[in-house]
């Protein structure tokens, strides 16, 4: 088993860094990626740049070159749902491009039933099982996102909520879930919040982005201790 760890800024995958044991870096397509051990998993980590095509790029090379088998997106995200607030955490159980029409992949390749790529369903049990044992001190939900080539100020969410009703909203996780999708790969996202409707902008973004990052990091790091332990992904 390795595991891909998919994050779309430095400062989303600087916290990895010092947990990353016997790292070697390798370079490719202008990326980084950096493998070893995380609690005795085989990872593969990096930043991937942010927008869809950049984490694609990523996602494709995590397969092809490195051989992992499942794909985590860990980072941040914006919050779409009133309920959630500010290191409020997301965990997801279907993804889709708010960007894109509807038809799309669904009457062109890869001819989906629907527009939402499904997170995997072990791996969505697994961080309820991480969560539970780790009991952070700010509330994770399992949900709907949507991801899309912009950043999403009041203007834009309305349209957006009413059309998917998703929890959170970001420029990769799609891209990612698709790549792993047409690869039949298991995937699964894990964003924190970083900014909402009543805190939006980029200033909220750029104030919040560490902790929110190390937030998603440990959460992605107790899944992965969970994932150590099930044989299905040894």
């Amino acid at each position: 088993m390795k595991v891909g760890i998919v994050c779309a800024g430095d400062e989303e995958f600087a916290p990895f860094m010092p947990s990353i044991k016997d790292c070697k870096i390798t370079e490719k397509a202008m990326l980084k990626f950096y493998e070893g051990k995380i609690h005795g998993v085989d990872v593969v980590a990096l930043f991937s740049g942010v927008c869809k095509v950049n984490a694609a790029i990523a996602s494709q090379l995590l397969i092809d070159v490195f051989g992992v088998n499942i794909i985590i997106n860990s980072g941040t995200a914006g919050g779409m749902n009133p309920s959630l607030e500010i290191f409020d955490t997301v965990i997801s159980t279907e993804v889709c491009y708010h960007d894109v029409a509807q038809d799309i992949l669904t009457e062109f390749h890869p001819w989906m039933k629907s527009v939402f790529f499904q997170a995997d369903p072990q791996l969505i049990e697994l961080s309820k099982t991480a969560a539970h044992k780790m009991k952070p001190s700010r509330k994770v939900f399992w949900g709907r996102m949507v991801t899309g080539e912009s950043f999403i100020t009041d203007e834009g969410r309305q349209k957006i909520n009413g059309e998917f009703e998703p929890l959170t909203v970001d420029m990769e996780t799609a891209s990612i879930a698709h790549v792993c999708y047409v690869n039949k790969i298991p995937f699964i996202s894990i964003r924190c919040i970083t900014d909402t409707a009543a805190h939006s902008g980029i200033d909220n973004f750029e104030e919040n982005c560490i902790k929110a990052s190390i937030i998603a990091k440990n959460i992605t790091e107790a899944l992965l201790c969970e994932i150590n332990a099930v044989s299905r992904f040894r």
